[in-house]
């Protein structure tokens, strides 16, 4: 086998390398989880409307996706996994998100959960079991992260971990598990102790068997409906060795933010390109009717295609960025890069907003109808979920006193 590339090479080219002295083109295994992408993202893309129109949780998609062995691809080949790079992660989740976007976001969540334990559980030899499961049984991890009057600040927690001998006992009120139902664990941030500060959290890892779920609200929404977000009362009791080794503080910056922004955005893109593909399709389908004449919506589709380069190009960039300092804590923690990863979020779901809306605006009464082939309806429903995941609002005033303090650039090469 030829070595493996380091971190910063890995997945972000689709062109072959090669390594002097060896033959053998080293983006074979991204060429093969590609395929395998592609063939569950085939299956997705057959039910994503009975999904959308059923709210439920894409059953179909995630049987091909555990028979293309594709949620345990980050977990360390020694470990029974891939040792999938974030790159590679993220060409999945495009290739999904242009199927199905519930389909995409559940996989994207699925895989930020997964960044968090491998590269978090420091040898802990219970971890490395759970990890080996997951490889082994393709088991599908949620994450609980908001909670109570909190909200969407993930970096507060209120139920603290109780210990009662070798194990402990959770009880939260987590406003959203997502796919709960249908996931066979969930990865919970928490309180470390009942004295402790509400940032003082810790990350517990939660097999079926360990917890319980009360549900509090359901899922109706206007877009992602089969990711079934709802709220529940988690209920848990667990080995205390299933407690991450790391204060979730370090895991959140290090992990949980940059993967959380990369692979959603990929998400976002996908959605994105599927709209531009209808409308690239409803143009040409219009000019071959019209003896070569431009419809009056083909500048859209020239708008929606830039915004389509200018998001993958933003994204490309900040793997790129983020593949090349992820080792390195004082890096990935500084407050220059916590800024630029988290104002990723930002400039990505601002862009696959617009891409999406470029698309329908070509399409035009194509596009808005919901009974043509070029329809771009449930793609802008989901696609509106972007900027409120998370709200980008709340991101921009909770970064502006932080912007102050940073440098502005002094050259554009530099």
């Amino acid at each position: 086998m030829p070595p493996r590339l380091p971190p910063s090479q890995k997945g972000i080219s689709m062109e072959p390398q090669r390594i002097p002295g060896i033959a053998r083109v080293v983006n074979v295994r991204h060429s093969d989880l590609t395929a395998r992408a592609r063939a569950a993202a085939d299956v997705a893309k057959m039910t994503a409307a009975a999904v959308d129109a059923e709210a439920r949780f894409p059953k179909e998609s995630f049987a091909e996706i555990r028979k293309q062995r594709l949620l345990g691809i980050q977990v360390p080949q020694a470990l029974g996994g891939e040792g999938a790079s974030i790159a590679e992660v993220a060409d999945i989740c495009y290739i999904l998100g242009q199927a199905c976007s519930s389909t995409a976001l559940i996989y994207a969540m699925h895989q930020i959960k997964m960044a968090c334990v491998v590269r978090h559980s420091k040898g802990s030899a219970a971890l490395e079991r759970i990890l080996g499961r997951i490889a082994a049984e393709q088991l599908l991890m949620a994450s609980s992260t908001t909670e109570g009057q909190g909200g969407g600040n993930v970096r507060s927690s209120e139920a603290p971990i109780e210990h009662d001998g070798p194990n402990v006992t959770l009880e939260r009120t987590a406003t959203v598990i997502s796919y709960a139902v249908d996931a066979d664990g969930v990865v919970t941030t928490a309180r470390r102790a009942k004295d402790a500060a509400a940032s003082d959290q810790v990350l517990l890892v939660l097999l079926k068997a360990d917890y319980t779920l009360e549900r509090l609200q359901v899922w109706d929404t206007l877009g992602m409906r089969g990711t079934n977000s709802e709220g529940f009362t988690l209920r848990a009791r667990a080995a205390a060795e299933q407690i991450m080794p790391e204060p979730y503080e370090r895991i959140h910056a290090q992990t949980m933010v940059p993967f959380a922004h990369l692979l959603w955005g990929s998400v976002w893109a996908g959605i994105a390109a599927a709209a531009a593909g209808k409308a690239q399709a409803f143009i040409r389908q219009a000019m071959r009717s019209s003896n070569g004449q431009m419809p009056p919506g083909a500048p859209h589709f020239t708008q929606a295609v830039s915004s389509l380069r200018t998001l993958r190009a933003v994204l490309a960039s900040n793997l790129r960025g983020y593949e090349a300092v992820m080792s390195d804590e004082k890096a990935v923690s500084s407050l220059e890069f916590q800024a630029a990863i988290t104002l990723t979020k930002v400039q990505a779901s601002e862009l696959a907003v617009a891409t999406v809306l470029s698309s329908l605006r070509a399409c035009g009464l194509s596009g808005y109808r919901n009974d043509t082939e070029f329809t771009i309806g449930r793609l802008l429903r989901d696609v509106l979920s972007a900027p409120i995941m998370i709200n980008n609002d709340r991101i921009l005033a909770n970064l502006a006193a932080s912007s102050l303090l940073t440098p502005l650039p002094t050259s554009i090469s530099g």
